[in-house]
């Protein structure tokens, strides 16, 4: 009888393998969180806070000023989802390293993060870099720190200071004037500056002076000089009568004597790399970007453009500091970069450190290109027009600033007739050293005849001129900046909100690239003036920034340095709420009645300006723009006129008076002429140095207005 024989499967247990804890690095934004992870590799998880997760509330002041102004924190509204999210990234990570930007308020957003994650894992780092690049990104990595508390109670208590100020003063604002407007620490100083300006151009009386220019020629060669003054001193000439005293004195047909050659070579050393606020300045006066524009396309160049090498590049070190340091490794790339390129002559061989401003800090490098080697030109493809005007500006400052200095050889000529003196003065570049990279528009040779001491020259005629003196001119975003930044008031991450806010606010308008205060401005500027002199006080403001700095390099403690500030300043809120009279900012009557129900159209005041309105708001909702009327007839219907009308970014257009049924548009005022080429309708053009007449259809062009 056969056995049945039956064998037994063997079962294995099937392990399944733990997937290995990532390490997690929160940054920023995700644009920079993408170029971190590339840089980091498969063990590290990159997150994006989108910026804070915590604030002060905005309902509310939100500080406990009983108990040693500690802020009343909570998370951002919408925020709820992405805290959500880091907790639970940060519970399956095997360490947290926080790397938001390396200044106070990065240390700031590191430190609320960590309050937020403290619970879900202990092992939190704080990671920083000044630019990034790979190599830099994985240095930083390899010494992870603690997160500075001085940096985050300086950080606390401007933000602490900046909401006593605003929720004090704006309640009164809104109560005595009108609601919806806004005071703070730096702001306010902004705006008291404009009006400063614009009432010293009002008081200003102008005072007459002339000029006498002449013509000289020495055989053939003509070149030109100026009145000096008689027997060596230099002579005003206050009106006409002392000019025609002059030229009684001169006989035109006797020839006139070179009486002195001064020959001298001037050196001109490049300006140190950009900080902040003189990067703000140079892009505004160069490029005509507004302060945020500027700060946007450095951020952008910051955290990094892809360049087709993978992965993104940052390509600027970080944009907001006050230091003109840069590093020893920067220094000698760029060295060889001149070498390379220009020659050894074009190299510094002391590179040059510029003076810092009192109170700068130092902790950051200059902004320059994290590497020279990528010039705008290589990178030009890959940049949008803005990035790549701002990155070679950037370059371009920085490449110079590693250079020799510009040689130029001057010639100052005394030219005399009697006791009668004339100068003329001319120049050559004998050298252009960092002008090579980074011109100022000022290198062109002004190149006299040789002339020697005993020549004789003739006068071929004198041109005298009548000028009044001017009065300031209005700030510019670059001149403020310049003006904030002397006056130690605010810190480069202030400038671009400042003044962001002060025209949101309708206190200034931007009028052909310069500010004007408006009249809510000048009313707004009068209450915190006379109620609050200390807050619109350059110095003391200028005080606070030190004491703030004081606080970071941990010698004062921030609730002392708010305590000093609060106590009188809370005493001068008390008697404002009793002192300011209520100012009643009356509808002006706009002469016209309302389309829609026929009651009479008045003039608000908006956050754009000026604008009609029905009388009878809220019943009536009824609203128009104020057109200013150029009696022009519309040169594409002709039926209705231009009118002059304001863009949503406050920028001047002219349109036909009949739109929507018309849709003629143009950003230069049209007028009553035709091209007498073509026969279209010609336009009056702002141009360097006055008005230029120009045809938009052709080549035709009239001389400049002056």
């Amino acid at each position: 009888m056969a056995t049945k024989t039956t064998t037994k499967k063997s079962t294995k247990k099937k392990t399944t393998r733990k997937a290995p804890q990532k390490k997690l690095v929160i940054v920023e934004s995700p644009s920079k969180a993408k170029t971190i992870e590339k840089y980091l590799g498969r063990t590290y998880k990159v997150v994006a806070s989108v910026g804070h997760v915590r604030d002060l509330p905005k309902s509310r002041m939100g500080v406990d000023i009983e108990n040693d102004y500690q802020p009343e924190y909570i998370s951002i509204r919408g925020k709820g989802s992405v805290i959500k999210e880091l907790k639970k990234d940060a519970k399956n990570a095997k360490a947290v390293y926080l790397a938001s930007d390396p200044d106070r308020e990065g240390e700031a957003i590191a430190w609320h993060i960590a309050t937020l994650l403290k619970d879900s894992n202990e092992n939190l780092n704080r990671v920083t870099f000044n630019e990034i690049t790979k190599d830099a990104v994985k240095e930083s990595f390899n010494e992870p720190r603690q997160i500075n508390m001085n940096l985050v109670d300086a950080q606390q208590a401007r933000r602490v200071l900046d909401r006593l100020v605003g929720y004090s003063i704006s309640p009164i604002l809104w109560k005595k004037v009108k609601k919806g407007l806004s005071a703070g620490r730096v702001q306010s100083v902004a705006l008291n500056l404009i009006i400063k300006r614009e009432n010293e151009i009002n008081n200003f009386k102008p005072e007459e002076y002339w000029t006498l220019d002449a013509e000289f020629k020495k055989g053939r060669e003509k070149f030109a000089a100026s009145f000096y003054g008689i027997d060596g001193q230099k002579t005003k000439l206050p009106n006409n009568e002392a000019v025609q005293q002059v030229l009684g004195q001169l006989d035109r047909k006797a020839p006139f004597l070179i009486e002195n050659v001064e020959r001298k070579e001037r050196r001109r050393a490049p300006q140190p790399p950009y900080t902040t606020s003189t990067l703000q300045q140079d892009a505004n006066r160069r490029l005509n970007f507004r302060t945020r524009k500027t700060m946007m396309a450095a951020q952008q160049l910051y955290e990094g453009i892809n360049i087709g090498q993978g992965a993104a590049v940052g390509l600027i070190t970080y944009m907001r500091t006050d230091s003109t340091r840069i590093s020893e490794l920067a220094k000698h790339q760029a060295a060889e970069f001149i070498h390379d390129q220009y020659g050894a002559e074009y190299a510094a061989t002391k590179p040059r450190k510029g003076k810092l401003p009192e109170g700068a800090q130092d902790a950051h490098e200059a902004i320059r290109p994290t590497s020279v080697l990528r010039t705008p030109a290589s990178i030009k493809q890959y940049l949008t027009n803005d990035q790549y005007k701002l990155y070679n500006l950037i370059w371009c400052r920085f490449v110079a600033s590693q250079m020799t200095a510009q040689v130029t050889d001057t010639m100052t000529v005394t030219i005399t007739q009697g006791q009668v003196n004339f100068r003329a003065n001319g120049s050559k570049v004998k050298f252009p050293g960092f002008t090579k990279v980074y011109k100022r528009g000022d290198e062109k040779d002004n190149l006299l005849p040789d002339l020697a001491v005993g020549d004789q020259v003739t006068m071929v005629k004198d041109d005298p001129a009548q000028h009044f003196t001017q009065p300031p001119a209005r700030y510019t975003e670059a001149a403020l900046v310049k003006a904030l930044e002397e006056n130690g008031v605010g810190r480069p991450s202030t400038y671009a909100p400042t003044l962001d806010t002060i025209q949101r606010r309708y206190y200034v308008r931007l009028v052909s690239r310069h500010f004007e205060p408006t009249e809510l401005g000048e009313i707004v500027d009068t209450i915190i003036s006379e109620q609050f002199p200390e807050i619109v006080n350059v110095k003391f403001t200028a005080d606070v920034e030190q004491n703030l700095d004081a606080v970071e390099a941990g010698k004062e403690n921030w609730v002392k340095v708010i305590d000093d500030f609060y106590q009188p300043f809370a005493k001068e809120v008390a008697q404002a709420e009793d002192q300011v009279a209520k100012i009643e900012m009356r509808d002006e009557l706009a002469g016209q009645d309302c389309d829609i129900c026929g009651a009479p159209m008045v003039i608000k005041m908006g956050r754009y300006g000026k604008f009609y309105a029905c009388s009878r708001f809220p019943n009536c909702r009824n609203t128009k723009a104020i057109v200013k009327d150029t009696g022009i007839t519309c040169p594409k219907c002709g039926q209705g006129t231009v009118v002059e009308r304001k863009s949503k970014r406050n920028r001047t257009f002219y349109g036909c008076s009949r739109y929507p049924d018309c849709d003629f548009v143009s950003w230069d005022r049209p007028i009553d002429r035709k091209c007498p080429k073509d026969g279209h309708f010609l336009v009056e053009k702002k141009v360097k140095g006055g008005k230029q007449v120009v045809c938009p259809n052709g080549d035709y062009q009239e001389e400049v207005q002056k």
